[in-house]
C-alpha cells in the first residue's frame, strides 16, 4: 500500500458517508481507548474499526469529525495527542497536529486536550449530530458536556436544538461491501493465514502440544508482516475440537486423534479466518474420514450456492439436510430426516451458523444472515460437526470434532474462494503432512 492509494480510498469512503448525511450536520468518530492488561501495562493497541475505516490512524485519544456544511461542502477535523518528547521516549511515536494534516488528510487538527473547549464550537448551529451512543464511556462524557454547553448558549441566542442520530446503520452497511483496495488486503490476509495452516499441518506429530502448533502459526503470521492474529487462535485436539471457542491450547497431541485449528491473521487491520481439521499422525481413520466427508460435502454444496440472490441462512438449510442425512446413514442420528430437521435435533452436533461477514473485524458488521448476497461481500463458510465424547453415539465416533472454514468473495458470477491455498481434501492433507519439516527451523 502507498499513501496515494490510502488517500484515494479514504476520500471515497468519506464521500459516501457525506452523501448519506444531512446538510449542516456533523458525524463524530471516537478512537478506541487503551485497555489495561495488568497494573500499568496495556494490551497492544488496536484502533476502533469504524474510526480506522475513515482515518487509518492508529492512536488512542482521538476524535474524527466529518462536517457537512450549509453549502454541502465538507470539512474534516481531527483531535489527537500532542507531540511530547518525554512521553514518546516511554511509549512511542505520536503523530501530533502538524503532520496529521497530510497524513490523515484533514483540514484542521487540534490537540485532544482541547476537545472540551473546541467541540461545542463545532456543534454550535448544527442541525444533526451523528454519533454512536454508549460505545465508549469517555466519548459519552465528552459529547454530553459539549451538548450541554451548546444547549445553554442556545437558550440565550435562540439556536434550535440539535438532533442526535446514530451513524452505525449507515457506516456498517457501507463496510459490508468491499472495495478493490480492501479486497487486495483481504487476499493477502487470507494467503498469510493459509500458509500458516500449511505450516501447522507439516509440523504436526504426536507428542507435541497444542501450543506448539499455535506457536508455528503465529511465527508464520509475523514472518509475513502480520504481527497479530485476528482473534485468539484455537488449537483443539481430540475432544477439545468439540469446544467451539477452545483457547487453552495446552493439551498433548495424541496418536490417533484429530486436531482442529481455527486461526487467521490480521493484516493491515483486515482479518483472515480459516479452520482446518486433520489427523495428528497424518492419516485419517475410517470413522474420522466418514464424519469429515459429511462436513466437506456440505461445505462444497454451500460454496456452490453462496452467490448473488441467495442468503447465508437459506444456504444453511441445504447444509443441515446434507449433515442430517449423513449422520442418519452412519447411525449417529435415528429417525426421519425431515422430522429431525424440523425438531432441530441436529443442534446437538451442529449448533452454530454457516458463516459470518469478514473484513476489518473477523466477525464483521452485518450480523443478519438473511441479507441477500451481493458482489463485494466477503464472508466465511464453516460447517462443522462436533460429536462430544459423552454423546450417545457409536463409540468410534465419540470425541470427533470437525470444522472446515474458508473465506469467500461474492462476485457477479458466484464467488471466489480466497483461502484455497490450504488443502482440505483428505488425500491432499495426508500428502502435505507426509512432507515433514523440523519443528524449529
Amino acid at each position: 500500500m502507498i499513501d496515494t492509494d490510502i488517500k484515494t480510498e479514504l476520500c471515497n469512503r468519506r464521500e459516501k458517508l457525506l452523501a448519506k448525511m444531512a446538510t449542516n450536520s456533523v458525524a463524530l468518530f471516537f478512537a478506541a481507548p487503551e485497555v489495561v492488561r495488568s497494573n500499568d501495562t496495556h494490551y497492544p493497541y488496536r484502533q476502533n474499526s469504524d474510526f480506522w475505516y475513515f482515518t487509518c490512524f492508529n492512536e488512542p485519544e482521538a476524535v474524527f469529525a466529518v462536517i457537512k456544511q450549509h453549502d454541502n461542502q465538507a470539512r474534516y477535523i481531527l483531535f489527537n495527542r500532542k507531540k511530547d518528547p518525554l512521553a514518546e521516549t516511554w511509549t512511542g511515536y505520536r503523530l501530533g497536529q502538524e503532520l496529521a494534516l497530510d497524513t490523515v488528510w484533514v483540514d484542521e487538527a487540534y490537540c485532544f486536550d482541547s476537545i472540551n473547549a473546541n467541540l461545542p464550537k463545532i456543534l454550535k448551529g448544527k442541525d444533526i449530530v451523528y454519533y454512536a451512543d454508549e460505545q465508549y464511556e469517555y466519548a459519552d462524557k465528552i459529547i454530553k458536556k459539549a451538548l450541554r454547553a451548546v444547549i445553554k448558549e442556545g437558550k440565550s441566542t435562540g439556536l434550535k436544538p440539535i438532533s442526535i442520530s446514530d451513524w452505525r446503520h449507515v457506516v456498517h452497511k457501507m463496510r459490508m461491501f468491499k472495495s478493490d483496495f480492501e479486497i487486495n488486503i483481504l487476499r493477502q490476509a487470507c494467503d498469510i493465514s493459509a500458509q500458516a495452516h500449511r505450516r501447522a499441518m507439516q509440523k504436526c506429530k504426536p507428542n507435541l502440544y497444542e501450543y506448539h502448533l499455535e506457536a508455528e502459526i503465529l511465527y508464520e503470521f509475523a514472518c509475513n508482516g502480520a504481527r497479530y492474529p485476528a482473534y485468539n487462535t484455537i488449537v483443539g485436539s481430540g475432544n477439545n475440537g468439540c469446544i467451539l471457542h477452545y483457547e487453552n491450547n495446552s493439551a498433548p497431541l495424541k496418536e490417533g486423534d484429530l486436531v482442529l485449528i481455527d486461526a487467521g491473521c490480521e493484516y493491515h487491520h483486515y482479518a483472515g479466518d480459516i479452520t482446518r481439521t486433520f489427523p495428528i499422525n497424518g492419516k485419517f481413520s475410517q470413522a474420522q474420514r466418514e464424519i469429515y466427508d459429511i462436513v466437506l460435502a456440505s461445505q462444497y454444496a454451500a460454496i456452490k450456492l453462496l452467490k448473488p440472490g441467495n442468503s447465508i441462512n437459506q444456504v444453511n438449510q441445504t447444509v443441515i439436510k446434507i449433515m442430517v442425512e449423513g449422520l442418519v446413514k452412519l447411525g449417529i442420528m435415528q429417525g426421519d430426516v425431515d422430522k429431525l430437521i424440523a425438531d432441530k435435533a441436529y443442534t446437538e452436533f451442529y449448533m452454530h451458523g454457516l458463516g459470518h461477514w469478514l473484513g476489518i473485524d473477523v466477525h464483521d458488521v452485518g450480523r443478519d444472515r438473511l441479507y441477500l448476497l451481493k458482489p463485494g461481500m466477503v464472508l466465511t463458510v464453516e460447517p462443522g460437526l462436533y460429536i462430544n465424547q459423552n454423546a450417545d453415539v457409536p463409540d468410534q465416533y465419540k470425541g470427533i470434532g470437525i470444522r472446515i472454514e474458508d473465506n469467500i468473495l461474492i462476485t457477479s458470477s458466484g464467488n471466489e474462494v480466497l483461502t484455497s491455498a490450504v488443502p482440505k481434501e483428505p488425500s491432499e492433507i495426508e500428502k502435505l503432512m507426509a512432507n515433514k519439516v523440523s519443528v524449529i527451523e
